[in-house]
């Protein structure tokens, strides 16, 4: 993966300003960005999502221009080819796992039926071993099913990068350690380029091929453990 970054946003709450000063480069499949909280990693994700609008510069994803301040280019969200995976997995609690993961693969599955049938949807849900689940509903799974079910309808629709934001945080500490293998195996396996967002340096010691670590807005040297 091709992933250029070069921007600045500006945020403002009253008499506080907070400055995003981000500019890095990197060929990895697998980007790191970490920092404590309040450090920006959640407004740069969103920026390389097109969830948010920096003030200036220019970003970059598999040599296509997504953002450019200077020429007035800022590609929609929905036509980034990214997926961007929450931290809470956003899943659509009214529909079962087949329908969530089908969700936005064509105009009208909004309501699609609950045994909705399509080569990509059982693709994954064997890919990731949801088809003893494929029926249940979001409040019906497990944590580690539930990002699984998140992570299957994030790449159903072939993206060129997946985002994610911090997806660990909230499990438990067994849970999280399964997870990151699962994860890890799942990345591996498929080739899919993914930047993920942390504080925790147990992430950044698994995923971190590179490493981009920010502080109060800006890239630091190295991260700083808590």
């Amino acid at each position: 993966m091709q992933l250029s970054v070069d921007i600045a946003k500006t945020l403002r709450a009253g008499e506080r300003r907070f400055h995003l000063r981000m500019k890095f480069q990197s060929s990895s499949q697998r980007i790191v960005i970490y920092g404590h909280s309040g450090a920006g990693k959640s407004l740069a994700l969103k920026a390389i999502a097109g969830l948010m609008t920096p003030d200036s510069g220019q970003i970059q994803l598999a040599n296509r221009v997504l953002f450019d301040s200077a020429t007035g280019i800022d590609i929609p969200p929905q036509q980034r080819q990214v997926a961007y995976l929450f931290q809470d997995y956003a899943l659509f609690p009214h529909l079962n796992v087949r329908q969530n993961i089908g969700f936005g693969l064509k105009r009208g599955w909004l309501n699609s039926a609950s045994d909705v049938h399509d080569e990509t949807i059982e693709y994954w849900l064997t890919a990731f071993e949801l088809h003893a689940v494929a029926h249940q509903y979001p409040v019906q799974l497990s944590g580690g099913q539930r990002q699984r079910t998140a992570l299957a309808r994030a790449l159903a629709p072939q993206p060129q990068a997946l985002l994610l934001d911090e997806p660990f945080a909230a499990l438990d500490p067994a849970l999280r350690t399964r997870m990151r293998q699962q994860l890890d195996e799942l990345q591996r396996r498929l080739s899919v380029p993914m930047v993920l967002i942390t504080h925790d340096p147990d992430d950044v010691d698994f995923f971190g091929d590179h490493v981009v670590c920010l502080s109060e807005g800006k890239i630091i040297d190295r991260y700083i453990e808590e």
